[in-house]
Formats: structure tokens, sequence, C-alpha cells
């Protein structure tokens, strides 16, 4: 006979997923290791937050659902945070929980698990019983695929044990059909497009499908183009691309969003990162958001135009309304020629901060690695007062270059995100941006790594502090509780089987050249003591929303 937990296991592989994290207990032996029988790749973390995140990672960056394995109780406690991020940023994935048995109210695992899914905003499910197993695995995984929800899918320990019944079926899931608006629906669009003279199309996750008839819609109607920070990399190599809007843009691209007439926003919410507070759209900015998603529609902020529909299609048939016909719009040779010379950061002239021999300005530490690092990479950050230097100064190649887990804004995911980045994108060189802070509460997955061979770039902007704190506050206020001696990360690395290397110069980054023509097996972590920027230029505006 084979086993409840067997067959979940099994059937989730049947129906397509794509990859496996977790933390193996006595739970959840049997139902991870019935994934690795039928062929779905499990990657041991060291802890199950770590593992959520990987799990999340993998499947934004591959389109594929991702499994996440934990043990009853505690295992799914300590991947809480991670499971927030990927709820929260509607990835769609299989939380398998194991769950003590309804009789088994004194164990000391036992918890409302049930009541711990939804206080994540995660979608609980529950395998009932031996009879139900696949109808619930199926419904499961129906509504990550259709709905991209996180579901965290509970398997009692006593319907685990019981004899499965019933022969796995033959089933796919297809993903939701996209909702087409009516020609009258989109009647108020094309005209607003047809009287623009400024109009800006912001793409947001919900985009990232619809690249192609975006830009070219953008062209058709003279528009420029800008993401969100989780979309960075969509329009990469396209002459009017402005970058990511928001507190990260340029000043050069924060003047043309905000002189836009015209802001159309394809599945992206308008919150107050990619709008600055609202104040990057103009007061007399026309706003048009399109999404699949009633709900979104003006959630963060009023709209002129909403359009139910899918990015793609609705990018498709206003492209058709204009049969052909281009307008100059946005798009003149002097906008582009500022846009080729101006429009990025390290195109800004800033002031070097560093000391000589003692720290590095990040912004020159971010430029020079963007020069040595190959073109074919998978950026990963992480959260802090840094964040905007490997945000905006590393390049990615497309959408898919680039992976950005902050929709709950926790510190610490950063290593995580890259190791399941990675995995999704194997022939890319992984790179993480990370704090000292982010780093030193995720190292323990630096092992696993190594265990995995990654050429993973981890670049670590030490100032020893929990720095956002410090600006925010001031030295006005006691910074004791968030200021720490200097640590040698490089040292720590190395003890975990990384190489390491300490950078206070750009000459200090030669080994980084050496390293990258090696062929590398296993990560490089770079200490770089950075020094102080008084505050980074998105921070100002993230902390108006505190």
């Amino acid at each position: 006979m084979i086993t409840v937990a067997e067959q979940v296991g099994t059937y989730l592989a049947r129906l397509g997923v794509g990859h496996a994290f977790g933390v193996v207990g006595s739970g959840n032996f049997i139902v991870t290791n019935a994934l690795r029988a039928a062929r779905v790749p499990f990657i041991a973390s060291r802890h199950e937050g770590g593992a959520a995140t990987m799990a999340d990672a993998y499947s934004r960056m591959s389109g594929e659902v991702s499994v996440l394995s934990l043990h009853q109780g505690c295992g799914l406690t300590n991947a809480g945070t991670g499971i927030t991020e990927a709820a929260k940023s509607r990835t769609p994935m299989i939380v398998l929980a194991a769950e003590s048995a309804a009789h088994q109210v004194h164990s000391n695992f036992a918890m409302d698990q049930t009541g711990f899914a939804r206080a994540l905003s995660a979608q609980p499910e529950r395998v009932h019983s031996a009879a139900s197993a696949l109808t619930d695995t199926f419904r499961a995984y129906r509504t990550a695929v259709r709905d991209r929800r996180t579901v965290v899918l509970n398997l009692p320990l006593d319907v685990q044990a019981a004899e499965a019944l019933g022969e796995i079926p033959q089933l796919g899931v297809e993903p939701r059909p996209e909702i087409t608006p009516s020609q009258g629906e989109l009647e108020p669009l094309i005209e607003a497009l047809a009287r623009s003279e400024r109009p800006v199309f912001l793409a947001g996750r919900g985009g990232r499908g619809a690249k192609h008839e975006i830009a070219a819609l953008a062209q058709a109607t003279g528009a420029l183009l800008a993401t969100s920070a989780v979309a960075k990399g969509l329009f990469h190599s396209n002459d009017f691309d402005l970058g990511i809007s928001g507190g990260f843009s340029s000043p050069l691209s924060a003047e043309l969003i905000s002189d836009a007439d015209l802001v159309v926003a394809f599945g992206c919410g308008l919150n107050m990162w990619t709008t600055r507070h609202g104040r990057l759209i103009g007061p007399d900015t026309v706003v048009a958001q399109v999404d699949v998603e009633d709900s979104a529609l003006g959630a963060h902020r009023g709209v002129d135009l909403p359009i139910l529909g899918g990015s793609r299609g609705v990018a498709q048939a206003l492209l058709g309304a204009f049969d052909g016909r281009e307008r100059t719009g946005y798009r003149t040779p002097g906008v582009q020629e500022r846009i080729a010379t101006q429009s990025r950061w390290d195109q800004t002239p800033t002031e070097d901060l560093g000391t000589p021999g003692e720290n590095i300005d990040p912004r020159e530490l971010s430029k020079e690695i963007n020069r040595i690092l190959p073109a074919e990479r998978i950026v990963s950050v992480d959260s802090g007062n840094f964040m905007g230097y490997p945000s905006q100064y590393f390049d990615v190649p497309d959408e898919f270059g680039f992976c950005f887990t902050q929709a709950f804004q926790s510190i610490g995911l950063g290593l995580y995100t890259a190791i399941g980045s990675a995995l999704a994108q194997p022939r890319r060189m992984p790179v993480l941006g990370t704090g000292d802070g982010g780093f030193l509460m995720a190292v323990q997955e630096l092992e696993t790594a190594v265990r995995l061979e990654l050429p993973l770039v981890v670049v670590v902007y030490n100032d020893a502090a929990y720095s956002a704190e410090v600006h925010h506050f001031g030295e006005g206020h006691d910074l004791a509780t968030v200021r720490f001696p200097d640590t040698d990360i490089a040292a720590i690395a190395r003890g975990f089987g990384a190489d390491g290397i300490t950078v206070r110069s750009t000459e200090d980054l030669a080994p980084l050249r050496e390293w990258v023509g090696s062929d590398p097996r296993r990560p490089l972590v770079i200490d770089a003591k950075v020094a102080d920027d008084g505050g980074s230029w998105w921070l100002a505006e993230a902390f108006k929303g505190h």
C-alpha cells in the first residue's frame, strides 16, 4: 500500500510543481521523500524561514509553482515571515504543512494552523481524509495557479498515515483566462492616448507577461516606459526606458514621469513606493490603471480610468485601435538624448564620500562591481538603507534578472532570495546586494549556497549599523541599539566555506575580477566597508510613510 502522504507528494509532482524547499522533520519526512521520488528537486535549507523565501523567489523567477515542506507547528511558525512575503506578493506556492491530528490537542506541536495561515494572508486548505486527499490536493494546486495564491495545505498526521484510496488522475490546471474588456470600456482610454502629448506607461508584476505588447503600444502612442521595482529589467535596452519609477528613480526619470499628462499603469499597484506617496504624478495628470482584479483598481490612489482586464489583452486591443499609426508624443529626439545620457544613477554626478584606506562610497563600489560582473546575471536585493544602490546601479538583462522580495519589508530575506533565484535561472550568475544587518540575520544559509556550489556574489554594504534607523532618528536620539562593532564578515564567510574579501576601495575589487574569470563553484562574499551616506536618497521617501 501507499500512504496518503506518499499520494499527495506524488500527485503534486504529476500536477507540475517545479521545485521543493524545506526543513525535514518527522511530520513532513514521508511527503518530502514522495516528492523527491517523483523527481521534484528538493533543497534542504538550514531554517524554515530561508526555505520559504527560496521557494518564493524560485516561483517568481521560473514561472513555476514551488513547494515549501514543513514540520507541524514550529516548522510552520518558523516560516511565517517568508510565507507572508510570498502571500502579499501573490506568489503561486504550495506550503505542505504537517499538522497535529485533531485528537492531539495536548501535543506540543498543536496550534491553529488554519488561523495562522489566514493571519499570514495565505489561503488555508486541508487534506481532510484519505477519501478526499486527491480532491483536496487538486483544489490547493488549482487555487495557487489560477488565483496566484500562496496556499497552506495542512496535512494532519493521522490522515497522512492512512492508506491512500483511488488512482492518481491525469489532470492539469490552466491559468485563469484573461478578462478582455469591451471596445466601449476601452474607448475613454483610447481617446486619452490620442490626446496625450506626454504619456508614460508604468508596468508592474502584472505587466511582466505583456512586455512586447506594452512596448509596441508605447511606440505607437509615443509613450515613455517605466516599471515598479519588482518588474525592473522589463524594458531593458529600450531607448525610452526610464527604469524604476518611485523612490529609486534618478532625477531625470522622476522629472519625466512627473511631467506626464497621462500615466497608464499595467498590472501596477501605484502604491506609495512607485509614486513617491503620490507626488510623482502631477495634479492634472490623467491616470489609467489596468488590472485583472477589481479590488486592485484604485486601491492605493484614485484613478480616472479603471480598466478591468489583463495587461496583454488590453495592450493588444489598444494597439489595434491605432491601426499602425505612430504618434511622436513624449518620444522626441531631445527626450531620447536626455534618457541616453542622464536617466541612470551612474550618469548622475555625486560627491565621492569614501575615505582612502578606511571606507568606500557605496555608489563607487556599486558602479565598479557592475562593470566587473557578467551581463548574464540575476540580482536579488535585501532591505535596508543600502538597497537603492544594487537596485539602481546593477544592470539586469530582463525581468527575470531581478528579484525583489519586499512586499512585507522584512530585512534578512536577501540571501534566501538569491539562492531561490539562482536555482530558477541556473545559467545566470546570481548576485546579492545586502546590508550587514540583513546578511548576519540570514547567514546560516550561506552553508546552503556553499553546499549547492553556487557561484553567488554577495555584496555586503557594511556600515556596522541598522543605518535606516540611524538616519531616520538622527543624532538627537540614543542610537546604541542600532549600531554595532565592526564585524569581519569576510572571515565569517570563509568559515562557511565561501570565499571572502574585504573592500575599502575599488582597487580592493581585483580579486572579484579573478574570481569571475575562474569558473567559480562557490560563493564569494564581499565585505564592503561603506562610507556613511547621510541617509540614501530613497530613504527620505520611504520614511514619509511611517
